[in-house]
């Protein structure tokens, strides 16, 4: 029996409170998100946290503060920049980049005033972030921070060296460098050993071999070599300077700053600058691992850069106000992160975390590390920093002058000074090199003495208003008439040089002369659609072939024409294809092919793989047959090209995944539905097309969900076949012995693919419970079978 709970009748101008949250026929609410962390983030934690440990006391050592300060920031970056910056994945904390500055501001303003000025810096990096000017300074050349990096590298390296002797540092790398010989004649010989030690561990523990090795490499080698001096100097009883972390108690925080207003101010803008632009350049490295780990979230593989300098300041505030390092984010630690497995800015996080936890409870111990083991190991990291392939890559490119001038500046004025003679010499070469045009005229040799030479125009560089007078004055050397070749050796024509260029060949031409304009080793230019019946030009997205006939042409092709199309297609490509694929080609040549994906396909003619795909040469390695057929194993009766090509794909080239692409109007699928090859005379294609009857018997399946196209149904059932093949074809690949074992080591991916011919859309198979093929939006992503 049930009370009867007596109510008020309803009142029409009253609206309850839940209805207006709750609709009423809306589904309960769903209950708050819980905090979680993943057990990848736990464990990325931890491996960050072993290798920023000992960093974070070797550069407090390397820069003359406190070291509990480097604990401070570690702590510090990890918590405040992991949590509000933008790079979910970028670890922060005392960066080897900014050792040569705190030195030098601490041997000019104390430890103190350096603390204040990390909080003007983090109140600079905020307002910066406000402004939104992140992407501005990723506009340095590459050259200078290389440079940069390199010459702080220089300056860690020779400052740590007298440590590694048993020494003492100065503040100036001129006079570590000066007073080098002198240390050399009193070496420590104890603090010399451990010194060896840590660094012998530190480049052999990386290189062990075996699956042992690959065990024992997942503990980070810095930790290990530092473990293995400490323990040498335990057991041996080596007597040589340890680590002194002072009480807490009497931590020195920071106070207000002292000294002259502009070299205050100096001080403060190259904090910011290095802390900004280390930080940046990191989250766009991190952004590139991410970018290969295709489990993670999206969220997590691209970096917002103006709330990451935002993330910077705050933990550049915090942690000078707290008595700690200046903050940056740090390459080495956040590519361990990465590659640990991290998966969000938990990681991050807790790794700071667990540096609180050591900064408190693990002091005895610390106590114990060698100060020559921790500068062994940041002098290691100052060697590292000036890098081979940085080195090779400026000289590649031809930056080799900037990058020398930024990496000698740093070293003997300071940083400040330095990058900003790098970015000098920069903009000085990018004058130079738009500035400097040759401009040459010459004759065919076997022409000249004749009145109808060819006359050959050269321009080297870059053609600007500023050699406009020069060009004039060579093309007017042109005789009337004749023949011209103007050839353009540059990637830059600017509007003035543009139109001179064109006045001339208006009159030239209408004075009875021929004139043609070409690119870089003599490769023709295509003139616009307008001044020719071609439509196609070389190197531009596809376009239909029949473009290179005269308008007047009938569409239906001659008797017999067969022959000409493809000797005149041959020469079309020899004639303006070839020359902008011959590099590219000759490098595929030389190394070989190495595609990263197998592509299995329709036959039709209509099917265009690298349209559709937009690659080029060297990209796919492409199966195609009648149907886009995938025989299971042993089917196929003495014909194993299928198989064959699945086992050459992934055993031998080692693609990343394989595509089984249908399309609509197939006329295999349209003859397995009006004769299916099951009885009558066994003709080649009625052979092959028994491959199809298990898509035929999955349509008819009634236990089967039919696939559907972008939430509709097939228009009919040839499309509905065509659909049904490709999830039937998946099915038979992964019954393949080396697709499986390459699916089971998450080595491979699988991608079913439909592509409509009329509507020119491609459609990719889901990851949804139903068979669904989801459209294929211009900015959209793939979606893995």
């Amino acid at each position: 029996m049930s009370a009867c709970v007596p109510t008020r009748p309803a009142d029409p101008t009253r609206t309850d409170e839940s209805s207006r949250t709750h609709p009423p026929h809306s589904p309960p609410p769903k209950p708050p998100r819980r905090f979680r962390i993943s057990g990848a983030d736990l464990s990325a934690s931890g491996a960050v946290f072993l290798i920023a440990l000992p960093l974070s006391l070797g550069i407090a050592l390397a820069t003359g503060a406190p070291l509990q300060a480097g604990l401070v920031a570690a702590a510090v970056g990890g918590l405040v920049a992991g949590r509000l910056g933008g790079s979910p994945l970028q670890v922060s904390g005392p960066a080897a980049g900014l050792t040569v500055v705190t030195a030098d501001l601490i041997h000019r303003y104390g430890w103190r005033t350096t603390c204040a000025i990390t909080v003007i810096a983090g109140l600079a990096q905020i307002g910066l972030g406000c402004l939104r000017v992140a992407r501005t300074a990723l506009a340095v050349s590459p050259a200078v921070v290389h440079g940069m990096l390199a010459g702080i590298g220089v300056a860690i390296a020779v400052a740590q060296l007298h440590i590694v002797l048993g020494g003492t540092p100065q503040s100036a790398v001129l006079d570590n460098l000066r007073a080098l010989p002198a240390q050399l004649t009193n070496v420590d010989l104890a603090a010399l050993l451990l010194s060896l030690l840590t660094l012998a561990v530190l480049f052999t523990w990386p290189r062990l071999p075996g699956r042992a090795g690959r065990a024992l490499r997942r503990v980070p080698a810095a930790l290990v070599a530092v473990a293995c001096a400490t323990a040498t100097a335990a057991f041996a009883g080596i007597s040589v300077t340890k680590v002194d972390l002072p009480s807490w108690s009497s931590h020195a925080l920071a106070t207000m700053p002292e000294g002259p207003v502009l070299g205050l101010a100096a001080a403060v803008l190259t904090v910011t600058l290095v802390c900004s632009v280390q930080s940046l350049l990191g989250a766009v490295a991190v952004d590139k691992l991410a970018s290969s780990k295709p489990t993670l979230r999206p969220e997590a593989r691209r970096s917002d850069l103006d709330r990451e300098l935002l993330g910077q300041g705050a933990a550049n505030i915090v942690s000078g106000t707290l008595g700690g390092l200046p903050v940056a984010g740090v390459a080495v630690r956040s590519a361990a992160n990465v590659n640990a497995g991290g998966e969000s800015r938990n990681s991050t996080m807790l790794h700071g975390v667990w540096v609180v936890v050591a900064a408190l409870l693990m002091v005895p111990a610390l106590e114990l590390i060698p100060l020559a083991s921790l500068a062994a190991l940041v002098m290691a990291v100052g060697i590292q920093m000036v890098s081979l392939h940085h080195i090779r890559t400026v000289t590649r490119h031809r930056e080799i002058l900037v990058y020398v001038v930024t990496t000698l500046g740093v070293v003997v004025l300071g940083v400040l000074e330095g990058v900003a003679l790098g970015i000098a010499v920069a903009v000085g070469v990018a004058l130079h090199r738009l500035a400097r045009t040759r401009i040459t005229h010459s004759v065919d040799e076997a022409d000249a003495e004749g009145q109808g030479g060819t006359h050959h125009v050269r321009v080297r560089g870059q053609l600007t208003f500023l050699a406009v007078p020069r060009l004039s004055r060579v093309l007017h050397q042109v005789p009337q008439g004749t023949r011209c070749v103007v050839e353009l050796d540059g990637s830059f024509m600017d509007h003035a040089a543009f139109e001179s260029l064109q006045d001339w060949q208006k009159s030239h031409v209408g004075q009875g002369g021929k004139v043609e304009v070409t690119g870089r080793a003599g490769t023709r230019i295509a003139e616009p659609a307008s001044a020719s019946n071609s439509c196609c030009r070389p190197w531009t997205p596809w376009r239909n072939h029949h473009c290179d006939r005269p308008q007047t042409e009938t569409a239906a092709p001659p008797a017999g024409s067969g022959g000409y199309q493809l000797a005149s297609g041959i020469s079309a490509f020899q004639r303006n294809t070839a020359p902008h694929v011959r590099d590219e080609l000759a490098r595929l040549a030389r190394e070989g092919q190495r595609p990263t994906q197998l592509f299995l396909t329709c036959a039709d003619s209509r099917l265009v793989t690298s349209m559709i795909t937009s690659s080029g040469p060297g990209d796919l390695f492409v199966v195609r047959n009648v149907g886009n057929l995938v025989p299971l194993p042993g089917a196929e009766s003495g014909d194993d090209s299928v198989a064959a090509a699945i086992e050459y794909a992934v055993d031998v080239l080692k693609v990343q995944s394989i595509t089984v692409c249908g399309h609509s109007g197939c006329g295999a699928m349209q003859a397995l539905l009006n004769s299916p090859p099951e009885g009558g005379a066994q003709t080649p294609l009625k052979r092959w097309l028994r491959h199809g009857l298990p898509s035929l018997a999955r349509m008819a399946a009634a236990n089967q969900p039919w696939a559907r196209l972008a939430g509709r149904a097939p228009a009919d059932a040839v499309e509905q076949l065509c659909l049904t093949n490709v999830v039937q074809q998946l099915e038979h690949l992964r019954a393949h012995e080396s697709v499986t074992r390459r699916l089971q080591e998450g080595s491979l991916e699988l991608h079913g693919m439909y592509f409509h011919v009329g509507e020119a859309q491609a459609y990719l198979l889901t990851e949804q419970p139903d068979e669904v093929f989801d459209q294929v939006e211009p900015e959209g992503e793939l979606h893995r079978a």
